[in-house]
């Protein structure tokens, strides 16, 4: 038997959706570096000098004029990382795009803008805002799906999950929730009662989509963990879980209209949104851990550990907390480490004083020069940065900086 939403109580929540989705941290870090560099402009200004840096994203180049607006308002409109002021008709960079592009930051910054979503909200358009306000919705959902995790582990006394297409058909279109607050453990109850009596779901990709993508944002978050299909809560994040459930902001904008015929001002509340998505929230609030993230195997990593952690304790605050200006420097030592590892276990100890960290003020497009066992040249980006993603390496093999068989390894983490 197929679950379905009951027809009365039925409407669709959803969101902008960026086309970059699968790509999206490598995006936003890309933006945030990018539009901080962007001073306070004229609407017609800052719109083509973030054209042009959004042109510049790899595979963008050759890209028509209309998918360049498309990335530039989904971007901006999800994300909030502009702030705009529609009287005097200027942009520039918002708090938290700068705020990311200083930190490199991903988990803290999906934390926060996690912590502000809602419905409605001025991510979505004026119509479906209307929509919304019309029907009475008001719903954060980052915070309802933790409160259900966490009501589902009281209720079960053990670990609970939900998947896409539960919290599609049970939550997001069920104004039953969204409408009438509906209590997180009716909803565990009802997802206990559909389990045992093995009720299906629709999974079709259009439909959990919108579910679907605050799920994968809050894993982003390390607010939950995914294993299979299944999202849990993730306990390590425990002070911030319980900001979220605690969490009591709300962007009142939009509240005077319910229940009023009075035209929305939806261009002034647009403009009231991106300030208070970009509200400061303190220093320490979802500040990350960054040895959290320095997932080494002790038995394949022991000699990367040794060589690296006198520099890593050296540049972590008494609280356990790194510097983040620092992220960059301890990528750039693990690397370096396992450069020299690599080379030993290929029993060409003979090669390891080529391995070199290059000087930053010569700037010469990479950030360490290795070797290959044969001896041909390695040069080597270091990208490092705080997410929740497994490093990942892209590997050049020919001709990337020299005629010598090169390479360029392009780590996403610093794990």
């Amino acid at each position: 038997m197929r679950y379905l939403t009951p027809e009365n109580v039925y409407f669709r929540l959803h969101h902008i959706r960026p086309r970059f989705k699968n790509d999206v941290e490598s995006v936003l870090l890309y933006i945030a570096n990018e539009i901080s560099r962007i001073p306070k402009l004229s609407n017609d200004d800052f719109k083509v000098r973030f054209n042009d840096a959004i042109r510049l994203y790899p595979g963008n180049i050759v890209s028509k004029k209309k998918t360049i607006d498309n990335w530039r308002t989904e971007i901006s409109a999800l994300f909030g990382l502009i702030q705009k002021d529609f009287v005097e008709k200027m942009s520039w960079p918002s708090s938290i795009a700068i705020k990311l592009s200083d930190e490199q930051d991903l988990v803290r910054f999906f934390k926060c803008f996690l912590y502000y979503f809602q419905y409605p909200g001025g991510h979505v358009k004026p119509y479906s805002v209307k929509k919304m306000i019309a029907l009475g919705i008001k719903f954060k959902p980052a915070q309802y799906i933790l409160k259900i995790l966490e009501s589902g582990e009281i209720r079960t006394g053990g670990r609970f999950s939900i998947n896409k297409a539960e919290l599609t058909h049970c939550v997001f279109n069920d104004l039953r929730v969204t409408r009438d607050k509906c209590s997180c453990e009716e909803i565990v109850e009802s997802l206990i009662n559909n389990r045992k009596n093995e009720i299906d779901y629709d999974w079709t990709g259009d439909v959990i989509r919108y579910a679907g993508d605050i799920l994968d944002y809050m894993v982003l978050a390390n607010l939950l963990v995914l294993h299979g299909n299944d999202y849990y809560i993730n306990w390590k994040e425990r002070e911030a879980i319980t900001a979220f459930i605690k969490n009591d902001s709300w962007f009142t904008g939009f509240d005077k209209y319910y229940n009023s015929q009075e035209n929305i001002p939806y261009r002034q509340l647009e403009a009231e949104w991106y300030d208070y998505v970009n509200t400061y929230l303190g220093p320490n609030l979802f500040r990350t851990d960054v040895l959290k993230y320095l997932d080494v195997d002790e038995s394949s990593y022991q000699a990367l550990i040794s060589s690296s952690i006198g520099e890593i304790e050296s540049k972590v605050d008494v609280d356990g907390k790194s510097k983040t200006k620092d992220i960059g420097d301890l990528g750039e030592s693990l690397i370096l480490g396992h450069e020299c590892m690599r080379i030993k276990l290929g029993n060409r100890e003979d090669l390891i004083h080529l391995i070199k960290r290059i000087p930053t003020h010569l700037a010469i497009g990479y950030d360490i020069q290795s070797v290959e066992l044969d001896a041909c040249k390695r040069y080597i980006e270091v990208k490092a940065t705080i997410s929740n993603i497994p490093a990942n390496f892209t590997v050049y093999p020919e001709n990337c900086f020299t005629h010598a068989k090169t390479c360029t390894i392009r780590t996403k983490t610093c794990s």
